[in-house]
């Protein structure tokens, strides 16, 4: 069976489910058309769901070329992919600059404009309803604004409890 290169078996074991969890709603999110698999640009959108940028044309064909011939990358190939991704993850100061670029107007916090342009830029054929549903998860306290902290919690979310 498929295992991504570098991945143990005991990395594998470690990641806290809640990841696993949040890996599986991504998949299922940018599966476009629910075909099973995800097709080169469902793979970029969801890697910019889940690690805050756009993947280049050639990191995600160097994934996909780990793979063996097929339509594109399934749920559990996917998953194995992430949790490799995950284990060389961002650090905060990463997230600050991603959080500063989505503030284009320094203001300290995003609205839904800000995320809407942001996501037109790094995924723009993902639909205005998915990145709605996003804000709105991000936004906790429902102010129809983004801080930093919501922010920096949405993108560690599950880290806390490994």
């Amino acid at each position: 069976m498929f295992r991504a290169r570098g991945l143990s078996l005991r990395q594998e074991r470690g990641v806290p489910e809640c990841e696993r969890t949040k890996f599986i709603k991504i998949f299922q999110i940018c599966d476009e058309g629910k075909k099973g698999y995800l097709s080169r640009e469902d793979m970029k959108v969801a890697i910019t769901m889940l690690f805050g940028y756009k993947p280049s044309k050639i990191e995600v064909d160097s994934m996909i070329s780990l793979l063996p011939k097929t339509s594109g990358v399934t749920l559990d190939e996917f998953v194995r992919m992430m949790i490799t991704k995950k284990a060389a993850q961002m650090s905060i100061g990463d997230e600050r600059q991603i959080f500063q670029v989505f503030d284009a107007h320094y203001r300290g916090y995003l609205t839904i404009e800000d995320f809407k342009s942001a996501f037109r830029h790094v995924a723009p054929h993902l639909s205005e309803q998915t990145v709605l549903e996003a804000f709105r998860e991000v936004d906790q306290d429902t102010d129809g604004m983004i801080c930093y902290k919501e922010f920096e919690f949405a993108m560690n979310y599950g880290e806390k409890d490994e």
